[in-house]
């Protein structure tokens, strides 16, 4: 836990030589997820009596019921991917990875988000090659910005640049968690750090870390958090520099994508159908994968879905193309053009790819849904990786 300074002290590290989490660190995360969920609930609850006793609820009541739901998802899906982390069952792969190219894009998928957030985002990313597990990095990179955007006052900058010596990749994000303009505010108030700096999404970002061997260091200063994740396993074609060893769990001449336990574990799929029976089938095809899963009935309502954020894919039904779906696909490949559709037909549509398609689109019949859809949906949420 980031020990919390005083405007006189020298910033403090949160995590200078963050361990393997440990059984009783566990029981503090068991703890800490009782309350992000409990707390978000128990409003919700609260809100949902008000309504049956007057049976009348207004807008701003709405969206206070929906914003606590959602804080109560975003917990239990932290912990659901934390737990994935202990479980011992991750074979993490050993794959050369444009560092630069996956932040670009995690920072393009969120930029609606950013946008609705009025948060700025200032790049200033070198060119870098890691040695990593490209899903893993991509979520702990998803990670980042979950955690960033939640405690941003104004803006982020995205630093990507390497040490001198010994040479390592070092993305830096930093942020203002307390607002600039605090006039006559007493020193203490300045100093105390923000419960939400130290969530359940703070801890998925130190284990997903650790566990591709990337050492996460966070220093809290003066209303100003900096993150710094160093990545020791670069790749360079300059022979002055050589490569470290790299770790024994990343140590295999794999180049296929990781096969971990659930290696989707994190993504957001929005599914599109008028039909409940077709996204509870769609859902069930892929509900052992630990994707975030949503659901409309209409292109009108995805677009609506859309507008404040990105999923990673959205899976549709074939009647669903009208004038709305080709807005909603021209808005979203304009900016990720490698964004994952994947359409849903009937009869007897063999599956396709989007590398097979003209329209970059992954096709795939009702009727192979529960033995197809999973390795179409790995194949086209990583493709972008």
């Amino acid at each position: 836990m980031p020990s919390q300074t005083s405007p006189d002290d020298a910033p403090t590290a949160a995590n200078d030589m963050a361990p393997r989490i440990s059984d009783t660190q566990w029981g503090e995360i068991v703890q800490q997820l009782g309350a992000e969920i409990a707390g978000p609930l128990s409003h919700a609850l609260e809100r949902i009596q008000q309504l049956i006793s007057t049976g009348q609820i207004d807008r701003q009541g709405l969206r206070a019921l929906r914003e606590s739901v959602v804080h109560a998802r975003e917990a239990g899906m932290a912990t659901q991917q934390l737990s994935r982390l202990a479980s011992g069952r991750l074979r993490l792969s050993r794959e050369r990875v444009h560092l630069t190219q996956v932040l670009r894009g995690v920072l393009a998928q969120r930029s609606r988000e950013t946008q609705a957030r009025g948060i700025q985002i200032r790049q200033l990313l070198q060119p870098i090659e890691v040695m990593s597990d490209a899903s893993l990095l991509f979520s702990l990179l998803n990670a980042v910005m979950d955690w960033a955007l939640v405690n941003t006052h104004s803006s982020l900058e995205m630093r990507l640049d390497m040490t001198a010596w010994p040479t390592k990749a070092r993305l830096v994000c930093r942020f203002a968690h307390r607002s600039l303009d605090l006039g006559s505010a007493p020193a203490a108030a300045i100093a105390e750090l923000p419960e939400s700096l130290n969530s359940l999404k703070w801890r998925l970002i130190e284990q997903t870390a650790l566990t591709l061997g990337v050492l996460p260091l966070r220093e809290d200063d003066a209303g100003i958090t900096r993150l710094t994740l160093e990545f020791p396993h670069i790749v360079s074609d300059d022979p002055s520099l050589p490569s470290p060893p790299v770790p024994a769990h990343l140590d295999r001449d794999d180049p296929l994508p990781s096969h971990n336990s659930k290696p989707l574990a994190g993504c957001h799929l929005l599914i599109v159908s008028p039909r409940r029976e077709l996204r509870q089938q769609i859902q069930a095809s892929i509900r052992h994968m630990g994707l975030i899963v949503d659901a409309v009935s209409s292109m009108e309502e995805a677009l609506r879905f859309c507008e404040e954020g990105l999923p990673h894919g959205i899976a549709f039904e074939q009647s669903l193309r009208d004038a709305d779906f080709d807005r909603l696909y021209a808005d979203i490949t304009g900016e990720v053009p490698h964004f994952a559709f994947i359409e849903v037909r009937e009869g007897e549509q063999q599956t396709q790819l989007s590398t097979a398609t003209q329209d970059r689109m992954a096709r795939i019949s009702r009727a192979n849904l529960p033995d197809a859809m999973p390795s179409v949906l790995l194949f086209e949420l990583s493709k972008a990786l």
